[in-house]
């Protein structure tokens, strides 16, 4: 892990801070000593913007997106827009790419979800050469490419992270990827994760609730766990892990259609490993953790606003330690 430096990251957008009322913030993450912003593509803003805006107008910071779906975008625009962003921020473009889930997949965009390894394997080996200015004429097995070439190469590749849980993303992470990115997991089960990485990049995804008071942790984290791990990816996940036992009333809830009860079944020492919660000390010193078991890219997502969110940057600073 000597090859891999350590990076300290803060996820973005800023709760409740529009995109271009971002500057500020940004700027005073780079002062306090933070190398990386890491954005993320779900319903809110898409992957790339708030990067292009931070690296913009920071130009000390890395940007990365954890993550794009690897189905949302043709081969040739992901590239495309990759290759944009890595030629604005030369050697400060990290693209992490995911298969995502069939809610963002199907649901959302009406793009079949299917064979979402395979899906994510070919992408990254078309990314490789299309990044490179290569022209490409491929018939992949989960899509075909008939001579595309970038025309807008970037000096500096982009690095390219894929998002992933068990061992057959993860193992892809560490051959074909730059390295992986991950979530929804504890500091301790990085130990579970690393071996199948090595000594490549590993950027978390940390959940960050800035408070001491459980009862407004409990509140504020249970809907996130039950609309996560009720995925199937993430169920898998969590009982490859080890907790499908604690984890199954909760599931069985869910699959009923009782929500409620669902919320009310996530066990308490769950919400306690994956939220990052307490004093600011204390949050500090579980993210640390994190980087202690074999994260190299710590990028905190803060679930809260204003004061709470600047204090716990604050707190989470490198220029601090």
């Amino acid at each position: 892990m000597a090859d891999v430096p350590r990076r300290f990251g803060v996820t973005v957008p800023i709760p409740g801070v529009p995109l271009h009322a971002h500057r500020e913030w940004f700027e005073e993450i780079a002062e306090l000593g933070f190398t990386d912003v890491w954005s993320s593509e779900a319903d809110g803003p898409d992957g790339f913007t708030p990067l292009a805006l931070a690296t913009a107008w920071c130009p000390t910071l890395r940007g990365g997106i954890a993550i794009v779906p690897a189905y949302t975008r043709g081969p040739a625009l992901l590239a495309q827009s990759a290759a944009s962003l890595a030629d604005a921020a030369p050697g400060r473009f990290a693209l992490g790419i995911g298969a995502s889930s069939p809610a963002i997949v199907e649901r959302w965009n009406g793009i079949p979800f299917v064979d979402p390894f395979r899906r994510m394997r070919d992408t990254v080996r078309f990314l490789r050469r299309a990044l490179t200015g290569e022209k490409v004429t491929e018939r992949y097995d989960t899509f075909e490419v008939q001579g595309f070439r970038l025309g807008l190469v970037p000096e500096v590749p982009p690095t390219i992270l894929v998002a992933a849980l068990r061992p057959g993303m993860l193992k892809l992470a560490g051959e074909e990827g730059d390295g992986a990115i991950i979530n929804w997991l504890s500091a301790a089960d990085v130990a579970q994760i690393k071996p199948y990485v090595g000594d490549k990049e590993i950027v978390a995804r940390i959940f960050v609730a800035p408070t001491d008071d459980f009862d407004v942790v409990r509140t504020m984290a249970a809907r996130s766990i039950t609309s996560y791990l009720n995925v199937e990816v993430y169920a898998k996940f969590h009982e490859w892990l080890g907790r499908g036992p604690v984890l199954q009333p909760m599931w069985d809830a869910w699959a009923a259609g009782d929500r409620a009860r669902a919320l009310e079944l996530v066990p308490d020492e769950v919400i306690d490993d994956l939220i990052v919660w307490g004093t600011p000390a204390r949050i500090r010193e579980r993210v640390e953790e994190y980087a202690a078991h074999g994260v190299t890219t710590t990028a905190p997502s803060i679930m809260g606003r204003g004061d709470a969110v600047r204090e716990t940057i604050h707190a989470l600073a490198p220029l601090t330690a």
